[in-house]
């Protein structure tokens, strides 16, 4: 088991560490209150994609078509490009990488909405989704958010890439290719003390991270799965503001931090600045 620290009440959590191999419960705090997610939801996207390119009604070297309705920034490096026809496969890799919002949405529109909706309830989740595409401008009249989850389902997800059960081993795999190039270390994974840029392949420790985080002014939800010698977690750590009358980032940055530091002690079996032998 592993002691959670204390995280700020003002806060809405929602935390839960898995075994990655066992699926047993290491620790928990109100896993299964539905957050608003951010760009979480993107790794549904991901399984769709993945299972059609497996299933060859996609090709990884089909360009992706951007509607004007669906145009737009923030997050991510498609919008700023010159050439924005990138393949189905970069369109992909670019989600994981910068958590590309243009990339997104060109790839909902590739798959259709309700097809990317209904990803994760075929794999039974019924609190968790990506709900929407990523608008400039949320209005009453459109979905209330873009991505909500619970991190029992969200850590069951990282589990289920891990093993292989997302779907198949392959789409199980592909997705976790695409998650491996994620360049946001800044939440829980900070921990890790990881090349943000340069992690594919075992880093500091020992440690291989798969993961996808999302950012929004009230939320910072980071899951992933983290192996290392000693151990293997998968975990979700979600917190939302909404409503709050001060911008919580700083303490809630500090407490994922707290997380991502009992994770990495646990999977390395090492202090913080003990360097593999």
């Amino acid at each position: 088991m592993i002691a959670l620290p204390p995280l700020d009440p003002r806060a809405t959590w929602s935390v839960r560490l898995l075994d990655a191999n066992t699926g047993d419960t290491l620790a928990e705090h109100d896993p299964h209150t539905q957050c608003e997610t951010a760009s979480i939801g993107k790794i549904f996207l991901l399984l769709e994609v993945a299972r059609r390119l497996e299933d060859g009604t996609l090709a990884p070297d089909d360009r992706i078509e951007i509607p004007d309705e669906h145009r737009v920034e923030d997050s991510g490096l498609l919008y700023r490009m010159h050439d924005q026809r990138v393949t189905v496969h970069d369109a992909a890799l670019l989600v994981c990488a910068v958590s590309d919002n243009l990339a997104t949405n060109a790839l909902i529109h590739l798959c259709g909405l309700e097809q990317v909706r209904s990803v994760a309830q075929a794999l039974g989740y019924r609190e968790t989704s990506l709900h929407d595409y990523i608008r400039n401008e949320r209005t009453p009249d459109l979905p209330w958010t873009p991505s909500y989850g619970t991190a029992a389902e969200l850590s069951d997800i990282m589990r289920r890439l891990g093993t292989g059960e997302a779907f198949s081993p392959a789409v199980s795999a592909r997705v976790l290719d695409w998650l491996a190039a994620d360049t946001d270390t800044s939440m829980t994974a900070d921990a890790f003390l990881l090349d943000p840029l340069a992690h594919v392949e075992a880093e500091y420790q020992g440690l291989v991270l798969r993961h996808k985080t999302g950012s929004v002014s009230f939320a910072r939800v980071d899951v992933g799965l983290l192996r290392g010698p000693e151990a293997a977690i998968a975990y979700a750590v979600a917190a939302n503001w909404k409503g709050s009358p001060v911008d919580l980032r700083a303490p809630v940055l500090d407490g994922m931090r707290a997380i991502g530091e009992r994770i990495r002690a646990h999977v390395t079996g090492r202090a913080r600045d003990e360097a593999a032998g």
